[in-house]
C-alpha cells in the first residue's frame, strides 16, 4: 500500500492494447522470460504481426498434444503382441481406446447403442455380461463418437469379415489388432481438432487475457492424459460454455452445456455455480434460458437414442450405479485396507458429502464480499465431485485442467497442482501392474499417490477460495481493472462499484 492509502501494485501487467501480459502479470514467466530477453514492453501491441496471441497457443497445443501421442506410441501397435503386459504399466502408455475397438463390438460393425436383439441369431451375446460388454458404458454423444470414428477405421482399414468368428477370439485377429491401431489414430486426429477448437474459445473469450489458454496448452497433465480415453470431447463443449457465456449469449452457451453433459456428465454441475451468481446479480432470466437451452440440448440427443433402444441407453446409468469404488479414490484405499463398502453406501455417502460440499460453495458465492468469478466456482464444484466420487481415472485431470487454469491462472501453483497429479499418474500404472506390492496386499506407496494428488487439489483449492475472500490475491483482479472476464453478464456486476473501496479498506486493516 502506498503513503497515501492506496493499493500499489508491482507494476504494469498490460500492453499499450490492454492485453494481459504473463511475462509483466506473473511473476514465474516474468523469471523465465529472462532467457529470451526479459518481459514484453509496456508498448507493444500483440497480435500485429503473425503469430498472434491463438497461433502461438495453439503451436503450443500443436507440440504437446505430438509428445502425448509420442508418449503413448509404445501402446499404439498392430499387433498386440509387441505392447504384452506389463509394457502399457510400465510405460504408462494405456488408452482405452484401442481395445475398446473389439471390446464394445465396433470392430463387428455393431453401432453403438444398438439394440441387440436387431444382430442375426448366431451373434446373439450369450450371457448378459457380454451383452453389457458390447454397450457403451458413456454418455450418448462420446458413444456416437466411437460409433462414427469406427466408420472411418472401416473405409481406411482392414475391416475382416468377422461373422464366423467367435467373439472370444475376435481380439486375437491380427488383422482386427491393425485396425485397432487405425482406430486409435483417428481418434487421435478428431481429439487434436477438438482440442484447437476449445483453445481457440477460450482464447476468444477473453480478449483482454489470451494467454491465459496457454495454461492448458502447455500442461503437462494435457500431454500425459490428453489419449487416455475420448474425455477432450467435453472440452470443447465447456470451452464453448465458457466462450458464449462470456460473450452473452446464454441460449448458446445452454447449448453447449448441454450437449457438455450428454457427453460426459460433469458439465452438469457447472449450472449450480451459474444460478448462485445470477440469482446474487438479479439475473435469474439469463440462468433460466441457458438452463432450458441446455435441457432442450440434452433432450434432442438423448430421447432418440433412448426410444430406439432404452435397454442399451440405460446402461450407462445402471453401470455408474452398480459400479464398486475404482481407481483414484479414497474408497478404493479404505477398500484394500479392509473397510471396504457396498456400491449402495457408497453412493449415498458420496451424494451427501457432494451435496454439502454444494451448499458450502453457495454460500460462500453468496456471501463472500465480493462476487465471486463465474469460473472459481466452477472449478470449486467440480473439485469436491471429484474428491468424494468413488472413481478418479487417470483421465479425469483433463476435467479440472481448463477450469483451473482460468480460476487460478498462475504458473506456480498450477505446477505444483500437475506434479502432484503426474506422481499419481505414475503411481497408478505401477500399481494395477502390481510392481509395488503382490496382488491382493494393500499397497502404500498407491494409497500415498492418491493423497498426494488430494494434497494438490486442496491446495489450489485453497488459492481460489482465498482469492475469492480478498480479491486482490486474485491474479485476474489484482490489477483493479478487471471484474470477471468470462462472467458475461455478470461481469462488472452490482456489487463491484464499491470494490476498490472495500480493497483499500481491507488493506488497511
Amino acid at each position: 500500500m502506498g503513503h497515501d492509502g492506496r493499493v500499489s501494485f508491482l507494476g504494469p501487467t498490460r500492453t499499450f492494447d490492454e492485453v494481459v501480459a504473463p511475462t509483466l502479470a506473473d511473476p514465474l514467466a516474468r523469471q523465465a522470460s529472462a532467457a529470451v530477453g526479459g518481459p514484453v514492453g509496456r508498448h507493444v501491441r500483440p497480435g500485429r504481426g503473425w503469430w498472434t496471441p491463438l497461433r502461438v497457443v495453439l503451436a503450443v497445443a500443436t507440440v504437446c498434444f505430438g509428445l502425448g501421442v509420442v508418449q503413448k506410441s509404445p501402446c499404439v501397435v498392430e499387433n498386440w503382441a509387441d505392447a504384452a503386459s506389463p509394457t502399457a504399466y510400465s510405460h504408462m502408455c494405456y488408452s482405452d481406446i484401442a481395445y475398446l475397438y473389439v471390446g464394445r463390438g465396433l470392430a463387428e460393425g455393431i453401432w453403438p447403442y444398438s439394440p441387440l436383439s436387431d444382430l442375426p441369431p448366431d451373434r446373439q451375446p450369450a450371457t448378459e455380461e457380454e451383452a453389457h460388454a458390447l454397450t457403451p458404458e458413456y454418455p450418448v454423444l462420446t458413444g456416437l463418437w466411437m460409433g462414427a470414428t469406427s466408420v472411418v477405421t472401416h473405409l481406411l482399414g482392414t475391416s475382416p469379415d468377422l461373422s464366423e468368428t467367435p467373439r472370444s477370439e475376435i481380439g486375437a485377429d491380427v488383422r482386427v489388432q491393425h485396425d485397432g491401431a487405425i482406430f486409435w489414430g483417428v481418434n487421435a486426429v478428431g481429439l487434436f481438432v477438438c482440442l484447437l477448437v476449445s483453445l481457440t474459445l477460450l482464447v476468444k473469450a477473453q480478449r483482454r487475457r489470451p494467454w491465459d489458454a496457454m495454461l492448458i496448452a502447455a500442461a503437462p497433465a494435457l500431454v500425459l492424459a490428453a489419449m487416455i480415453n475420448w474425455d477432450l470431447l467435453a472440452l470443447v463443449f465447456v470451452a464453448g460454455f465458457l466462450w458464449a457465456w462470456a460473450t452473452r449469449r446464454p441460449l448458446t452457451a445452454g447449448v453447449f452445456m448441454g450437449l457438455g453433459v450428454a457427453t460426459k456428465f460433469y458439465p452438469l454441475f457447472l449450472l449450480g455455480p451459474l444460478l448462485v451468481l445470477c440469482l446474487r446479480q438479479r439475473r435469474l432470466d439469463a440462468w433460466a434460458k441457458t438452463a432450458a437451452a441446455a435441457v432442450g440440448a440434452w433432450s434432442l440427443v438423448n430421447v432418440p437414442i433412448y426410444l430406439w433402444s432404452p435397454d442399451a441407453y440405460l446402461w450407462f446409468w445402471e453401470f455408474n450405479a452398480a459400479r464398486g469404488p475404482d481407481f483414484g479414490s479414497v474408497w478404493l484405499v479404505a477398500s484394500n485396507y479392509g473397510h471396504a463398502a457396498s456400491s449402495h453406501t457408497i453412493n449415498l455417502t458420496t451424494w451427501i458429502f457432494f451435496g454439502c460440499a454444494c451448499l458450502a460453495i453457495g454460500a460462500l458465492g453468496f456471501f463472500a464480499p465480493r462476487r465471486p468469478r463465474l469460473v472459481q466456482l466452477m472449478f470449486l464444484v467440480v473439485v469436491a465431485f471429484l474428491l468424494v466420487n468413488k472413481v478418479y481415472s487417470p483421465q479425469y485431470v483433463l476435467w479440472l485442467l481448463p477450469l483451473a487454469a482460468l480460476a487460478r491462472p498462475r504458473w506456480r501453483d498450477l505446477l505444483i497442482w500437475q506434479a502432484c497429479e503426474i506422481f499419481y499418474f505414475f503411481a497408478v500404472w505401477m500399481h494395477i501392474a502390481n510392481f509395488f506390492v503382490d496382488a491382493g496386499e494393500p499397497d502404500l506407496p498407491y494409497a500415498l499417490a492418491v493423497a498426494v494428488r488430494i494434497v494438490g487439489e486442496l491446495f489450489l483449492v485453497w488459492l481460489v477460495v482465498r482469492d475469492i475472500l480478498s480479491p486482490w490475491h486474485d491474479p485476474v483482479r489484482a490489477d483493479g481493472l478487471s471484474d470477471d472476464p468470462l462472467g458475461g453478464i455478470l461481469d462488472e456486476g452490482i456489487d463491484c462499484e464499491d470494490a476498490d473501496a472495500e480493497r483499500v479498506a481491507a488493506v488497511s486493516r
